[in-house]
């Protein structure tokens, strides 16, 4: 019997690639990092990734297929989340030692969750409708100022909007505004320095794919 060799496309590892980011990064921000004067939460170690992700796949692939993907991916962090909240709350075997540890990493705050959740559709949503935009009417060209401008919004939205839903009235209004301002500086400035490996990547994909998708997303809104 002959069996036809399947053909993985470059999609398919970015939306692995995708999912893995938000799970690892909704897991490490249960820890806060202090550098000098800055305080954030771990999860902006990689979670920028998720943004660069979402400007390949918006460029080469299109709004529809980003769209997709952050579905996917918010679906996924929720299942995630169901899950640890199901174990934690199993009863432990008598002799293990580790619940108080697993429930300090891994127990579940669904106030982050839906702070999470919220901010990444919004966030990613709004940085894939810009470029997708923006490819339009630059037809194409202006690569790094439409990606860098789009993730930019889409940074700011997302990180304003999860500080807030997570920690409004637990800290006073200069600690927000100086979490909001340092997460969203790691995230831009990571953007930049990363983005001639991001174009480099952008191009060689198209031409493996031999695809390159303009798609005005105000027309797939709401379908």
């Amino acid at each position: 019997m002959w069996f036809r060799k399947k053909q993985i496309h470059v999609y398919e590892l970015l939306v692995g690639l995708f999912v893995m980011t938000l799970i690892v990064s909704n897991i490490a921000s249960v820890k806060m990092i202090q550098v000098g004067p800055l305080v954030f939460d771990a999860g902006t170690v990689l979670f920028p990734l998720a943004y660069i992700i979402g400007d390949i796949v918006t460029e080469v692939y299109g709004y529809r297929k980003m769209r997709t993907l952050v579905y996917v991916g918010v679906g996924t962090l929720l299942l995630t989340s169901l899950t640890f909240w199901l174990v934690g709350m199993l009863p432990a075997q008598a002799e293990w030692p580790s619940q108080s540890s697993y429930d300090a990493i891994l127990g579940v705050v669904w106030r982050i969750v839906g702070a999470s959740i919220v901010a990444i559709l919004v966030g990613e949503l709004m940085n894939s409708y810009v470029l997708a935009t923006l490819k339009i009417k630059t037809k194409g060209k202006k690569l790094w100022h439409r990606l860098v401008g789009s993730s930019a919004i889409g940074s700011l939205v997302d990180t304003t909007v999860f500080s807030l839903l997570a920690f409004a009235g637990t800290m006073s209004g200069g600690a927000m505004v100086q979490l909001v301002a340092t997460v969203f500086l790691i995230k831009i400035s990571t953007e930049i320095i990363v983005s001639p490996l991001t174009m480099r990547i952008i191009h060689h994909i198209k031409r493996h794919e031999k695809l390159d998708v303009y798609e005005a997303p105000a027309s797939h809104l709401l379908n």
